[in-house]
């Protein structure tokens, strides 16, 4: 069983992927940046700020599949400057317990959607899934 959703979260996009595409184990949600965001919203041009936004995000729609921060078993950060690692790093760690962040791989990627500094992409375990 494959399902594909728009979360209520964040704008529709006519780009062609899907926001959230759940299996029978998982919940994957295509990376988000600041930019996707409308005005007021959006924190462009500080990392701290951008990667708040972006967490914020990811959990809300976390919350509208029934899951929350705590199943995501692995995160993708994508920073335009890997030089704002360790903002990214500040901001991203208040998210979760220390006892509980997710597998995470952080590479640069110079070029994000919108002027972005910061893309983030996560995986969730499904709750009632055999272990």
């Amino acid at each position: 069983m494959i399902k594909r959703i728009q979360p209520d979260a964040i704008p529709e996009s006519n780009a062609p992927f899907s926001q959230i595409v759940l299996d029978c184990y998982y919940a994957y949600l295509s990376g988000l940046v600041a930019a996707d965001f409308p005005e007021g919203r959006a924190a462009m041009g500080d990392v701290g700020a951008e990667t708040k936004v972006v967490m914020t995000a990811i959990s809300d729609i976390l919350n509208e599949i029934g899951l929350k921060l705590e199943d995501v078993v692995k995160a993708e950060v994508h920073l335009a400057d890997l030089n704002d690692f360790d903002a990214m790093d500040d901001a991203y760690r208040e998210y979760f317990p220390p006892a509980g962040y997710p597998a995470r791989t952080t590479t640069e990627s110079p070029k994000l959607f919108g002027g972005s500094k910061v893309e983030i992409t996560v995986q969730a375990r499904l709750r009632n899934t055999p272990s």
